[in-house]
């Protein structure tokens, strides 16, 4: 039992979470280092969404209204966080769900496709290919789905595949709270924010968007400015708090 009144009590929640799914064998054990790395960026971000990550998650529905075969890639990690969120984004997006994972076994795949279909979610299915230009099993994708993609949403990290990603020619929308990382430094667009705030927001800016708003704001992106933008509110972030231990 975690006590409310622990001034952590929301962060802790989400680790017992995450550990008990990596016990059922949703998330690998190496997740749960991910998710120390990212609640470190966290704490520099001020454990809330910026401006500039506001404003990517809008961008990000934009791409994903204005694309011809958008793809959400989901790990363990994020099927655990985020399952009904998920569904939500594929509901308001249109986009297909494809599990793609790197420490793969069969058992890890029917075990988040089943954590995420029991929360709504149409996973793909059928056989994958080595179509990635990689060398282990985050090559393995299905051929009318990452294949096929000219979009696809990589939620947390996911720096090799998302470089080997764009040089098949595809767009990618990276969800990292590390902007220094290769996941967001490589991206098409990063956003710099805790991910169960991230999918929610870009779920609400794709049912405000019209489709000409959505094809405007998808037309140019400049994922360079986002990195800056968030390494600024980092920095900032770190002055105020030196300002309050004066």
């Amino acid at each position: 039992m975690i006590p409310e009144d622990h001034p952590r009590h929301a962060a802790l929640v989400v680790r017992e979470h995450l550990a008990n799914a990596m016990r059922r064998g949703i998330v690998a054990p190496e997740g749960l280092i991910a998710q120390g790395r990212g609640e470190a960026f966290d704490y520099l971000l001020g454990e809330q969404t910026t401006e500039s990550a506001a404003r990517a998650e809008r961008t990000a529905a934009a791409m994903l209204l204005s694309a011809r075969n958008p793809v959400i890639s989901v790990n363990g990690n994020t099927a655990a966080l985020c399952a009904a969120a998920i569904a939500d984004l594929q509901r308001a997006s249109g986009a297909a769900v494809e599990v793609n994972l790197f420490h793969r076994t069969e058992e890890r795949m029917r075990a988040i496709t089943a954590l995420l279909a029991e929360a709504g979610v149409e996973v793909l299915s059928g056989e994958p290919e080595r179509l990635i230009p990689l060398s282990h099993d985050r090559a393995l994708c299905l051929q009318h789905g990452i294949g096929a993609a000219d979009l696809v949403l990589v939620p947390l990290e996911d720096g090799d595949r998302c470089a080997a990603l764009r040089q098949m020619g595809k767009r990618v929308i990276a969800v990292d709270l590390n902007p220094l990382s290769r996941t967001a430094q490589t991206a098409t667009l990063p956003i710099i924010d805790e991910v169960r705030r991230a999918l929610p927001a870009i779920t609400a800016a794709c049912a405000s968007l019209t489709p000409a708003e959505a094809e405007a704001l998808a037309a140019s992106v400049d994922g360079s400015v986002y990195l800056h933008q968030a390494i600024d509110s980092i920095v900032r972030r770190l002055q105020e708090v030196e300002h309050a231990l004066e």
